[in-house]
């Protein structure tokens, strides 16, 4: 059984990009497709990555139809707490852990297992009735919503634009996107302008975009995807001319500096539940194939063996938190 929060939905047959991955894991766990295997699995966090978790978590009950599998989202900071105070067996994260939650892990007693599961490029979008916005730089996205921004109107970004008052949409405090958002934007986490309106549902923040002529909000790109034709997609110049987000422009990392991985993280005690660690398994073996269905960008398949190692070596820790040096790019290194 599956409860989960609304998404756009997805082709309703099961996908043939991910039947080989599958068919790998049925092999792997040794297991017949209709296994008795029962238990829970709770799942909690971003919205971002919540499209890859909810078509993971579906695809999932097809082959293990008596597991319940809850999936919710509360942004990547709220799901943080109810994952260190043992609520939540796994947390879908769009940013990287901070240190005041690793912090809190420690405190807790908890040890976490940091998993990345795909890419993701942040994507700034306009109304559709938009005809003068063609791109944005880095400077005027910081200019617009650096806190005490002086930018209430169009023309206050650039002469040639409309004296029309800007609405801005965008995530809530709670979200890991508005995290990466204001550092990479304004230079430091949770550093943005106040007057804008906030949800933790990215669909809200679709249909308030979609509905206004003068709006303008930021989410990830599944959400773009899957609303790309009542949505404007605009190329962000970040010093090498302006780039939209693409899977190719993601993938290869021209567009930047609004890409980034995503993570699911999984409380180190939880895989001693066999559902879980079941899960999480089955979560690896499709993450690359289903993450492209709702929009986002696999990971090389060597990222996603180096996360099952993880998992069966119960390796704790993170390497891509506020305190580290890991970055995107080296989850494409040899090393």
């Amino acid at each position: 059984m599956l409860v989960s929060q609304k998404f756009p939905s997805r082709p309703a047959s099961l996908f043939a990009s991910a039947s080989f991955a599958f068919a790998i894991f049925m092999l792997l766990t040794g297991c017949g497709s209709r296994e008795k295997l029962e238990g829970a699995v709770s799942l909690d966090g971003s919205s971002t990555v919540f499209p890859i978790s909810e078509a993971i978590a579906e695809e999932y009950l097809a082959v293990r139809p008596n597991i319940r599998i809850t999936v919710g989202v509360s942004g990547t900071g709220g799901g943080f707490k109810k994952f260190m105070a043992g609520e939540t067996d796994i947390n879908d994260a769009s940013r990287p852990i901070k240190s005041s939650e690793v912090a809190q892990s420690i405190a807790s007693g908890y040890e976490f297992i940091e998993l990345p599961v795909a890419f993701d490029g942040l994507s700034i979008v306009v109304n559709t009735d938009n005809t003068w916005v063609d791109s944005l730089s880095v400077e005027e996205l910081h200019k617009i919503w650096q806190p005490g921004s002086s930018v209430k109107q169009w023309s206050d970004v650039r002469v040639e634009w409309p004296q029309q008052d800007i609405k801005l949409y965008g995530p809530g405090t709670d979200s890991g996107t508005f995290d990466y958002f204001t550092e990479t934007i304004n230079g430091k986490s949770g550093a943005s302008r106040p007057d804008y309106t906030a949800s933790e549902d990215d669909n809200a923040l679709v249909r308030g975009i979609s509905g206004d002529v003068n709006a303008m909000g930021y989410f990830g790109f599944a959400y773009y995807a899957a609303n790309k034709d009542n949505l404007k997609l605009v190329p962000v110049d970040g010093g090498s001319g302006a780039v939209a987000p693409s899977p190719e422009t993601i993938n290869n990392g021209s567009y930047s500096p609004l890409s980034r991985p995503i993570f699911i993280y999984v409380r180190k005690d939880a895989l001693e539940k066999i559902a879980v660690m079941d899960f999480v398994k089955f979560y690896l073996a499709n993450a690359g194939a289903l993450s492209s269905e709702v929009g986002y960008i696999p990971l090389p398949e060597k990222v996603y063996a180096r996360a099952l190692q993880r998992v069966e070596q119960r390796t704790a820790g993170t390497a891509y938190g506020e305190d580290n040096e890991a970055r995107a790019d080296d989850l494409l290194s040899d090393d």
